[in-house]
């Protein structure tokens, strides 16, 4: 009678496909999409090249799972606290952009961000999982409570989309300052707190007056 694997060789294998994906994550943050080698991945994964075929058939299929099991996650949190806040919307709107700060500081986002950036003309897939999965996300749930927040009559008169896309937009810059920048000698930013200093500036413009607090 064959022996039957043990709890921990079984435990082990369960855990294969994540320490692939947060491999890859890394590989693609630090060498790009084109560079990145799947024999690469697989080592820092501790699996052969042929185990990880087992769960990816591609590079693409890689990059997917990244997307959606290392950062979806983190922005289906953000778009659950947006949908569920009462209000005003001067909270949330504090809350938004700094959230989304601490996962860029939190996780190599950065060097990803910078990857689908840079290769999305040669890999246009890479920059419809971004968006269909994390961008469109993030900026229609804010889109959809500011636009709420303006029937209230908490917020000026604009277009809601554009209004959401201005208080993003800064934490997006910084990530990439430091992701291109500081390693050559610049100084970094901090990414938190640019969300936090811009906020105050935009809540000023944005809300009405009553609603400012």
């Amino acid at each position: 009678m064959p022996a039957q694997a043990s709890p921990k060789f079984r435990r082990r294998k369960a855990e294969r496909p994540g320490e692939i994906v947060e491999a890859a994550l890394a590989v693609f943050a630090e060498k790009g999409f084109a560079a990145a080698r799947l024999d690469e991945i697989a080592a820092r994964a501790g699996v052969s090249k042929g185990a990880l075929y087992l769960y990816f058939a591609t590079k693409e299929d890689l990059f997917r799972a990244v997307v959606e099991q290392a950062i979806a996650p983190n922005v289906q949190m953000v778009r659950a606290m947006i949908a569920a806040h009462p209000g005003p919307i001067r909270d949330l709107l504090r809350l938004v952009p700094e959230r989304i700060a601490a996962i860029a500081a939190a996780l190599p986002v950065g060097g990803v961000i910078k990857m689908v950036i840079g290769e999305a003309g040669n890999f246009p897939e890479l920059a419809r999982v971004w968006h269909d999965r994390l961008v469109a996300h993030a900026l229609g749930g804010l889109s959809e409570a500011i636009a709420a927040a303006q029937a209230r009559g908490e917020v000026k008169s604009g277009d809601p989309r554009t209004y959401a896309l201005q208080l993003i937009a800064p934490v997006l810059i910084g990530v990439i300052w430091d992701e291109t920048f500081a390693p050559v000698g610049a100084e970094p930013f901090d990414v938190v707190q640019i969300a936090r200093q811009h906020v105050e500036a935009m809540l000023s413009g944005m809300l009405v007056e009553e609603a400012r607090g």
